[in-house]
């Protein structure tokens, strides 16, 4: 699967559980960490838990190999690391105090709005 078909398998991955919120970085240019950065916003610590194990569970039934999820046991900030995509999914009160966008404000014009 490449980079893009991930990209889309996590957007629609958070779509199906209604995340809120949604944004995605293509930082290729910037970073090696990743190509593609996601942020979305969650209703609640359940919720937040759901939007990444949804993702998890696609990725997983796609072939992908290489997971990473960390934060779940919280729920208030919740990272899935696939790779060439990390997703982050937040409650809002925490997204709204790390800011992540403004982090990657250079990139403003990259910044993709992925709602349905």
């Amino acid at each position: 699967m490449n980079t893009n078909q991930l990209h889309h398998l996590a957007i629609d991955a958070l779509n199906d559980l209604k995340a809120l919120d949604l944004v995605s970085f293509d930082v290729r240019e910037l970073t090696t960490i990743a190509d593609n950065l996601i942020i979305c916003t969650g209703r609640s610590n359940r919720h937040v838990k759901s939007l990444a194990e949804n993702v998890v569970k696609k990725a997983k039934e796609s072939g992908i190999h290489y997971i990473r999820m960390e934060g779940e046991s919280e729920g208030e900030w919740v990272i899935v690391d696939l790779a060439d995509v990390v997703v982050h999914v937040m409650l809002p009160a925490t997204r709204e105090f790390y800011n992540l966008e403004d982090l990657w404000e250079p990139v403003q014009e990259l910044r993709e709005t992925c709602s349905k």
